[in-house]
């Protein structure tokens, strides 16, 4: 965790007067204007603290910690001015979003109880963020884990719209784009509510009662109320929601407007989702986009087109570089790749292809194979 300390005034001496008193307690960095100051945080952060007189010339201090909000957000802020008006207290808290503000001279304890508190600070900030993280990265991993084991052709499917929305989302912008990526892979987390003659069911084309139907209808719902329930997945929850909404109005949930009122990553969600189900059934490149172009008002024009444009340009996929390799059940490993998909002597899927093997799925296919269920050895390639 860093505790290293940047310090912005155009006066040098000041600069080097805080360097000598403070030295000894703590690591100073420091630069003599707003844009050196910007600089510094991108290429010597990060940084616990950061420092800031107000009146600069060219980048005062408000303007310099609003940016610096934007470039280093986990940082403290602190502001040092001698201009100890009400008007500046006020932008420098609504705008910089401060942690303290101190009044030029500022005698060197005071000085240093400040920058204690703030470290303080950024460590309760870091040490939030990292938990939340990692609950976050468990509970996802832990949620996969179970669609791929009860589900696996949904599994399947989302992990090929992740990767599509990863490789989409380089090209069109978004805020958060983690948010899209976890909503891809857990769309069809509702599924693994179903009883399986429902999706048995549905995959063979049979038939549906009305209750049936039902259920089916009802999974982005699930899914969102699941999700809801987990620290920092609010908007994924509200793309798996939206999921199948329609842009001219039409699709689940029926009471809701359609548009723009539908959230830009279910909208994106649905047009990956859309080429991928075209691409199962054997229609690829222009002529699904095509096909999809014609659909109506189920997709949302822009996104679509955009979908087209970077598509287009992809490279084709090239063959894998590692060979597969023939591995008994026994000796799978975490981490090794599925070459193929892992069928039941009945064929009933259990594991499909390119799923990175995890401790769950790995006690999964140990299971089926004590069982002569399942072939003793399977094709896999090693973890990239």
């Amino acid at each position: 965790m860093s505790k290293k300390i940047l310090m912005v005034d155009d006066d040098e001496h000041i600069l080097a007067g805080y360097q000598r008193a403070l030295r000894k307690q703590f690591s100073i960095d420091t630069a003599s204007s707003g844009a050196q100051g910007l600089a510094r945080l991108n290429a010597d952060g990060p940084y616990a603290v950061v420092v800031c007189d107000m009146q600069m010339p060219n980048m005062n201090g408000v303007e310099f910690l609003k940016q610096a909000e934007a470039e280093a957000p986990d940082t403290v802020r602190v502001m040092l001015t001698g201009n100890a008006d009400q008007k500046t207290a006020v932008e420098a808290v609504n705008q910089g979003h401060v942690f303290r503000f101190l009044n030029k001279p500022c005698k060197p304890e005071t000085f240093t109880v400040t920058i204690e508190g703030a470290l303080r600070q950024h460590q309760l900030i870091t040490a939030e963020r990292q938990l939340l993280e990692n609950t976050l990265k468990g509970s996802v991993k832990v949620l996969t884990d179970v669609l791929a084991a009860i589900d696996s052709q949904s599994f399947g499917r989302a992990r090929h719209v992740q990767e599509s929305m990863r490789s989409f989302l380089q090209s069109f912008k978004v805020e958060r784009p983690w948010e899209l990526e976890i909503a891809a892979m857990l769309a069809p987390i509702g599924r693994v509510t179903l009883p399986p003659t429902v999706l048995m069911k549905e995959r063979s084309g049979l038939t549906l009662s009305v209750q049936e139907k039902e259920m089916l209808v009802r999974v982005p719902e699930v899914g969102a109320e699941l999700l809801e329930q987990i620290p920092r997945l609010e908007n994924v929850a509200q793309i798996v929601r939206y999921q199948h909404k329609h842009f001219d109005g039409s699709g689940f949930p029926m009471t809701t407007p359609g548009g723009t009122a539908i959230p830009l990553g279910a909208r994106i969600l649905q047009v990956l989702s859309g080429l991928a189900d075209l691409e199962l059934k054997g229609v690829k490149g222009a002529p699904a986009l095509h096909q999809m172009l014609q659909s109506g008002g189920r997709y949302d024009p822009d996104v679509l087109s955009a979908a087209g444009r970077h598509f287009e340009l992809l490279p084709a996929a090239n063959d894998p570089a590692t060979p597969a390799i023939s591995v008994r059940v026994q000796d799978l490993k975490v981490g090794h790749v599925l070459a193929g998909n892992v069928e039941t002597i009945e064929s009933l899927l259990v594991v499909v292809a390119g799923t990175a093997l995890s401790p769950m799925l790995l006690e999964r296919l140990r299971n089926f194979a004590a069982l002569g269920s399942i072939s003793s050895s399977v094709l896999v390639r090693a973890a990239a």
